[in-house]
């Protein structure tokens, strides 16, 4: 059984996120130290909050560099919504800076007045080839997934694998790279295509 650490920094709420992989066979524990984190296979951030508010818990309770460290060590990372965010440099929904694993930032939706803020509801994610087939098994182009934000990730390195959606105009909706992926959107409300996605990453790259 895949031993999964989700972590808890003390805002939002696990349940969700901890019900979908118990569902699909793993066994979970939540990380609110690096101590914590001693024997599991993959780590998840189910992030929920403000940006500056996670950014300053996490560097509270030394999570920031364990998933600086982990990340840097290969190991599988699955970051959803907040978690995809904190992997860049900075954001407009705060002053403290990211993790800076990445190129790139976090922006504000700039978008037509028809257009609802936050970006709510199911939505069609695409991704390039490039992204992984072992990640998308079982998961077509197009096929939706749950939103729900106000800020997205822009200015990526051009090289890193993404997945987009459209809103107003295309934005990345999630990352891919070495064992890691992190996605805008949330699995685990998601129903049948999230939870694939989550076997996918258990089976495939944990």
């Amino acid at each position: 059984m895949k031993k999964v650490g989700v972590i808890d920094y003390g805002t939002g709420n696990l349940c969700s996120v901890v019900k979908a992989f118990e569902f699909i066979g793993a066994s979970v524990s939540l990380i609110r130290t690096p101590n914590d984190s001693s024997n599991i296979d993959a780590l998840v951030f189910p992030g929920q909050g403000t940006f500056d508010q996670c950014m300053g818990s996490l560097a509270k309770t030394g999570l920031d560099e364990l998933i600086k460290n982990w990340i840097e060590s290969e190991k599988p990372y699955f970051g959803i919504c907040l978690g995809l965010q904190v992997l860049f440099s900075s954001s407009d929904e705060g002053d403290k800076q990211g993790l800076g694993i990445h190129q790139g930032a976090v922006k504000r939706f700039s978008l037509d007045p028809k257009y609802k803020i936050p970006h709510m509801g199911w939505n069609s994610i695409y991704w390039e080839d490039d992204l992984g087939e072992d990640l998308m098994e079982d998961i077509e182009k197009g096929d939706q997934f749950y939103f729900v934000h106000s800020y997205h990730v822009c200015d990526v390195d051009a090289d890193l694998p993404t997945l987009t959606c459209s809103y107003g105009y295309d934005f990345i909706s999630g990352i891919r790279f070495g064992n890691s992926i992190a996605t805008q959107f949330h699995p685990e409300k998601s129903q049948e295509k999230g939870l694939r996605l989550y076997r996918n990453f258990l089976e495939k790259v944990v």
